[in-house]
């Protein structure tokens, strides 16, 4: 099944993108009267027939509609150091995607390579990893900040579980050991040289609790891996 993606619904229409058209059209070579599947990203599942196609976009007359509820709790937020090498943040917002992240913000930190980021083709790798997992919402992308701004933003919002997983202390609980079922979670993640000490002393005095990843020294990517799918095993 391919889910094809729109937040242009009219009541009973749904208007399609010309990126959309020309895979639906030309690629897969649907037809007037075709039925597809799609999604708005805000937790809509509809499908449909197509009523009307044009060379830049197309008109699908909505059949059935389904909304899924919002997490009441066991919602994930990320906020990672993007990585040198873009092509590894790239995999990362991917299989973020995959594991059910629902926000990522990344932050610059002390140790970052990576100061900038095209935020319009990280939206589209989260567009297509939403499409493939065939998720009914899209993870909201925020833009890149300051660690010590991050830290700020967290201490105006309360009721979620906070954590920094970090390489500065081998005394430190694990992250599994910590994560509880059903809490919304932050977790930090540093860069590829990790959190200075000074980040590790501020986000403790912003309610972060320090945690590990394990005893292998995990890449930037790989870290923030790990902790979706700790997040996701927990809440199954």
């Amino acid at each position: 099944m391919y889910l094809f993606y729109t937040n242009d619904i009219r009541g009973d229409f749904a208007w399609f993108s010309e990126e959309e058209t020309k895979h639906c059209l030309q690629v897969l070579r649907h037809q007037v009267g075709a039925t597809i599947q799609f999604f708005d990203g805000v937790g809509g599942r509809y499908k449909g027939e197509i009523h009307e196609t044009a060379k830049r976009h197309f008109v699908v007359k909505i059949s059935e509609r389904k909304v899924e509820d919002e997490k009441a709790g066991g919602r994930l937020h990320v906020a990672v150091a993007p990585t040198k090498n873009i092509d590894r943040f790239e995999w990362f917002m991917e299989k973020a995607t995959e594991l059910g992240v629902d926000e990522i913000t990344p932050i610059l930190c002390e140790h970052s390579e990576r100061k900038s980021l095209r935020a319009g083709r990280l939206e589209k790798i989260l567009l297509t990893a939403s499409k493939q997992s065939l998720r009914a919402r899209l993870p909201v992308l925020h833009d890149m900040i300051s660690f010590g701004e991050f830290l700020k933003k967290c201490e105006t919002t309360g009721g979620e579980d906070r954590y920094i997983a970090h390489c500065r202390s081998s005394e430190i609980p694990h992250f599994k050991d910590n994560c509880r079922r059903g809490r919304n979670v932050i977790v930090v993640i540093g860069p590829e040289g990790d959190f200075s000490d000074g980040e590790v002393v501020m986000a403790g005095q912003s309610g972060f609790q320090s945690v590990s990843l394990g005893k292998a020294r995990l890449r930037t990517e790989t870290a923030a891996i790990a902790a979706c799918h700790i997040v996701q095993l927990v809440n199954e």
